[in-house]
């Protein structure tokens, strides 16, 4: 069996280093949106990285759980892991819905990056020079293009097998519905807490194999 992990937002496989994860992963890579590509098309062709001739899931950290559950619509995964992300629309903010309606269409692509202090704290970041690291890293185009797609996005509640994990500190993606939680988990505990959710995972993973 082997586990794709997708980043959040423009992230790479840096959050994903100090996972101690029992499978094999691999992570999946953004590639560049084209100028006509919606989610779906994007998605088809990230799609392209993955295996299907083996058993797999897809793990997906913030927007990148919003990408797993679109992939999951493509290809034939097992199970799907959500870490601090969505597994409906209904779950994300509507306040931050409601912002990005109004304001993302009027802000240049140069403006769109937050000030660090506001990315901490919308991130709860305790490694705050990686979270610097990686929006710094991540193109203006691709953090607009991934916006309109998280305010687009009209899902087909379709899953499979899912484990969500969710901080009861996320101030990004405010804790909505069923999830596992991490208790004070902020957004980007996938670095910060990440004994904990290595351990929760692991444990998932034992049940998924114990099923087969």
């Amino acid at each position: 069996m082997k586990l794709y992990l997708i980043g959040g937002l423009g992230a790479d496989k840096r959050v994903f280093e100090k996972l101690k994860i029992e499978v094999t992963t691999e992570v999946i890579e953004w590639i560049k949106p084209e100028n006509t590509d919606d989610l779906n098309s994007y998605v088809k062709r990230l799609s392209a990285q993955i295996d299907q001739k083996e058993r797999f899931g897809i793990l997906g950290v913030s927007f990148g759980g919003i990408v797993a559950i679109e992939l999951n619509n493509i290809v034939d995964s097992d199970f799907i892991i959500l870490i601090s992300s969505v597994s409906q629309k209904a779950e994300l903010s509507s306040f931050f819905i409601f912002l990005g309606k109004l304001f993302l269409p009027f802000i240049p692509e140069e403006l769109i990056k937050p000030p660090s202090l506001l990315m901490n704290y919308l991130f709860g970041a305790k490694n705050k020079l990686l979270l610097k690291n990686i929006i710094d890293d991540t193109e203006p185009a691709f953090i607009k293009w991934a916006l309109k797609s998280i305010i687009r996005w009209k899902p087909n509640n379709s899953l499979k097998t899912v484990l969500r994990i969710h901080g009861t500190n996320d101030r990004l993606i405010p804790l909505k519905g069923h999830a596992t939680t991490i208790e004070n988990g902020g957004h980007f505990m996938i670095v910060d807490n990440v004994d904990q959710i290595s351990r929760l995972i692991n444990d998932y993973l034992r049940t998924v194999k114990e099923s087969q």
